[in-house]
This record gives structure tokens, C-alpha cells and sequence, in this order.
């Protein structure tokens, strides 16, 4: 086993990590950039460097800089976490030519599934059902319609290097095909530095499904169950279940086997996810492989039972998988909100800033994974993240039923704006409690002025007049700190009943 490993992120990821280090008893090592200098995780943290300026082209995504920092700390291993270097090939072969283990699959892994159509092909050649749509990558608007006229409208145009919701745009007519074609290029080049494109067919009310596989280095390989991802914005997942109350013990299995025979097909090490589009009538297609931990891992690991961060360091080291694939079970369900910094009433534009109180929710069945606490600051230079809210109960109504509560216990207060009144709106709506929707919910049943930031500033509006009120007479005040829906009229009339 390690004794120190370095972590090549920041963050509740970073964070996370370093937990999963200190129960198996390995030091820690956190990187940071001149705006991270006072950051939760480079508290937490064992040893911590710098590795420079803010943005993080000169700091995060500096291959030397933290190879040269693992070697003066004496690091054995390197954990990317999710994002910037977690599913770069080059990065990887780095650590390995530094002689550090890189906590992640092969670098050739990385690669053939980084490349979303030689992974298509690859899916195909090993019998895994697709999407319909260019077998190669595309460069032309003729090129693309073409395929549009055989495979037909609507059509999903996206990067071939693309992740993370980027570089993809939904194409309903011939009309629309050239500007859209131009905007994927563009956005493709600029956010990956590779400009090819493939074409898929759209599939209508799709449901995101994703199952998490593991693998080991002595050829064992199994699945971890599925977990819902259609709760979106912009193609971002925003909130994850599992199970899927949309998913049959048939689908289940079928998923699973197919899952398995993926990551079999290019000899796959570690934690990984294969993502799925299914229709409405429960086929489901092959979308993606994402080579690294996702950010909605807290809910396989409840209804698991399994630490997958802590084996993911334990596989690297050399361990096999300490169970089979008849040995894994899920019980009950979990449920997870992610908690940004941005404003839902502004199209979820980033609104980092300052965090003044903070108040995290707690009890039965209740994780929060964070990365900043009061006093930090949530930067403008990264993804604005707070942390993720997860709800585990025996049944998804449980689950739910503890979510709305924890919800409503969270507050954040201070110069940046969330989206936790967004997510207290989901976990209310008919369709989500019926377990009915799609990767279009949000777009089509979200508006601000239905579930917009107008929670807290109506709790606080109703804080203020009770103060104000309590001065004149010197009344005490009797505030509760749960922020459920309809306090604020109860704090009133507590007040008036003290008064009287």
C-alpha cells in the first residue's frame, strides 16, 4: 500500500480523496493555485504546494509542476479525481514515466474511450449496442447531411473529443444544420483543442442511465448497479438516484452484462462509467465511457455499501476486488443534489463569491460532500461547486422524503447566489415524485418565478420585520433555523403570540 499520495485536484473531490486516504492510513498531498491558497482541502490536507497562478491553465493543468511536486514530497501515487486530468492520456504516462502509479486505468484505456467515435467503434466491434449515426468523424456540413438523410432529423451533432455537456447541439430541421454545425466546431476547438464531430440520432425522451463498473489488475471485473442522470441542465447532471425508478430487474441485468463487456474490451483498471441513452420503450444504447470517479459516486456507495474511492486506491496498490459480482446487492435507495454557486433564474449562470454562514444539514441517512466552508470563497476561476447534498432512506419516498428536509435545512448565506431553491423545487414535482421524466424535464417544466431564489429572501424579509418588530416592545425573538417552506409565517406568529 501507499504511503503518500498526491491529489491532482481541489475541491469537495480533493476533499473526498483525502478522507478515503486517512481511513486507510496513507499521508495526503493537495495541490493548489494562488486562489485556493485557504481552501478546505489544502486544510485537510497533510502537506500541501503550490502549484501556481489562479487560472487553471497555470496551475491545475500543469503536468510538470505537479509531477515535480509529487517527487518533492514524496508521493508514490497520483488521484486525479474527476476533471482536468482525469481522463488525459498524456497526463497519465507522465506520472508512470516519473515512476509514480497513476490511481486510474491504462493510458490506452484513456484513450480509445476519450475518442468518442473509435469508442462507437469499438462498442460496436464488441457487440454493445449504439446510437445510430456516422460511423466516422465529420468535418462538413454536406458530410453531415448526408447522414441526417439517412438516419433522419432530429439529429445530435457532437464533438468527438466533447465531455461534460460541451460541444453538443440537437439539430430538428436541414434548416438550422449549417450554423449549428459551425457552433460545435468552434466550441469543440476552443474547449478541447480538437474541432471533429460525429452525428446521432436524437433519441426522443431519453432517460440518462449510467452503470458503474470496477475492474482490477488480475483480470476480475463487475458492475455496481445503475444510476438515474436525467435531471439536467445544459446536458449537466444536476441531480442522480440509484436505483433508476425507471430501470426493471431485466433491464437491470442486461445493463449490467453489457457494461461488464465494455470495459472488458479495452482491458479496463479502476472505477469507471458506462453511460447509456434509453428510449421509452426501455432500449438502450451505448453513449460514452468516462475513464475516472464521477461526481455522483455518494449514491452507488450507499446503496452499496462499498467505499469506491478507497478502492479505486486499493486496486492501484495492486489489490484484487474483494467481492464478486454475485456478492454485490443494492439496498434501498440514494438520492443526490449537486449544490452550485450559480443563479437558476439567469439560466444558471456561475455566481461565485464569498460565503459568509454556512449551515449544513445532518441526520438520519444524510452525507454532504463539500469543499469550502463559512468564511471561504467560492472562486470565479473553477467550476462553481459547492458540494453535493446526498439523502439515503429504505425507498426512493424515503429517500425523497429525507432530501426535502435536508434541503431545507441548508443554508448558505454571503455575496454569491445557489441553487438550493431549485432543488427544493424538483424534490416537490409531481412528475420527479412519480419517477416520470427525461433529460428534458428541466428545460421544459423549470422557470424561475415556479421555483426561483425567492425562498431565502422571503425567510429573511420575515426575520427582519420580526426583529424589527421584537426592538419596539423588547419582545425576545424565537427563530427557528430550518428553513422549511411557510417558517417565516410561523416565526410571525410565534412572535405575536409572545407579545400578546
Amino acid at each position: 500500500m501507499f504511503q503518500r499520495i498526491l491529489i491532482a485536484n481541489r475541491g469537495e473531490i480533493a476533499v473526498r480523496i483525502i478522507r478515503a486516504c486517512r481511513d486507510l492510513g496513507i499521508q495526503s498531498i493537495a495541490i493548489f493555485s494562488d486562489a485556493d491558497r485557504a481552501s478546505l482541502h489544502v486544510r485537510e490536507a497533510d502537506f500541501a504546494v503550490n502549484v501556481g497562478a489562479p487560472p487553471a491553465a497555470e496551475s491545475y493543468l500543469k503536468t510538470e509542476r505537479i509531477i515535480d511536486a509529487a517527487a518533492r514530497t514524496g508521493a508514490q501515487a497520483v488521484h486525479p479525481g474527476y476533471g482536468f486530468f482525469s481522463e488525459n492520456a498524456g497526463f497519465a504516462r507522465a506520472v508512470e514515466a516519473a515512476g509514480l502509479t497513476f490511481i486510474g486505468p491504462p493510458p490506452s484505456a484513456i484513450e480509445q474511450m476519450g475518442d468518442k467515435v473509435q469508442a462507437r467503434r469499438l462498442m460496436m466491434a464488441a457487440g454493445v449496442p449504439v446510437v445510430p449515426g456516422s460511423p466516422e468523424t465529420l468535418e462538413s456540413e454536406d458530410e453531415v447531411r448526408a447522414v441526417a438523410s439517412r438516419i433522419g432529423y432530429p439529429i445530435m451533432l457532437k464533438a468527438a473529443a466533447g465531455g461534460g455537456g460541451k460541444g453538443m447541439r440537437l439539430v430538428e430541421s436541414d434548416q438550422e444544420l449549417a450554423s449549428l454545425v459551425r457552433a460545435v466546431s468552434n466550441e469543440a476547438k476552443s474547449s478541447f483543442g480538437d474541432g471533429r464531430f460525429y452525428v446521432e440520432k436524437f433519441v426522443r425522451r431519453p432517460r440518462h442511465i449510467e452503470v458503474q463498473v470496477f475492474a482490477d489488475q488480475c483480470g476480475n471485473t463487475v458492475h455496481l448497479f445503475e444510476r438515474e442522470c436525467s435531471i439536467q441542465r445544459r446536458h449537466q447532471k444536476v441531480v442522480e438516484e440509484s436505483p433508476s425508478p425507471f430501470v426493471t430487474p431485466a433491464m437491470r441485468a442486461a445493463m449490467g452484462e453489457v457494461a461488464v463487456k465494455a470495459a472488458r474490451a479495452v482491458q479496463y483498471v479502476g472505477a469507471g462509467t458506462i453511460e447509456f441513452l434509453a428510449d421509452a420503450d426501455r432500449n438502450f444504447y451505448f453513449l460514452e465511457m468516462n475513464t475516472r470517479i464521477q461526481v455522483e459516486h455518494p449514491v452507488t456507495e450507499l446503496v452499496t455499501g462499498i467505499d469506491l474511492v478507497k478502492l479505486q486506491i486499493q486496486v492501484a496498490s495492486g489489490e484484487p476486488l474483494p467481492f464478486t459480482q454475485e456478492q454485490l446487492h443494492q439496498r434501498g435507495w440514494a438520492v443526490e443534489c449537486r449544490v452550485y454557486a450559480e443563479d437558476p433564474a439567469a439560466g444558471f449562470a456561475p455566481a461565485p463569491g464569498k460565503i459568509e454562514t454556512m449551515h449544513l444539514p445532518d441526520g438520519p441517512g444524510i452525507r454532504v460532500d463539500a469543499g469550502v466552508y463559512a468564511g471561504a470563497e467560492v472562486p470565479i476561476f473553477y467550476d462553481p461547486m459547492i458540494g453535493k447534498l446526498i439523502a439515503w432512506g429504505g425507498d426512493r419516498g424515503e429517500a425523497i422524503a429525507r432530501m426535502r428536509r435536508a434541503l431545507d435545512e441548508f443554508t448558505i448565506g454571503g455575496e454569491l447566489a445557489t441553487n438550493l431553491d431549485f432543488h427544493r423545487w424538483i424534490v416537490r414535482q409531481p412528475l420527479f415524485l412519480q419517477g416520470d421524466f427525461d433529460t428534458g424535464f428541466i428545460s421544459q417544466h423549470f422557470r424561475a418565478e415556479t421555483g426561483g431564489a425567492n425562498h431565502d429572501t422571503a425567510r429573511l424579509a420575515a426575520i427582519v420585520a420580526a426583529a424589527f418588530l421584537a426592538s419596539r416592545d423588547g419582545t425576545p425573538v424565537v427563530q427557528s433555523t430550518v428553513a422549511t417552506p411557510g417558517s417565516a409565517w410561523k416565526t410571525l406568529g410565534r412572535l405575536d403570540a409572545l407579545r400578546r
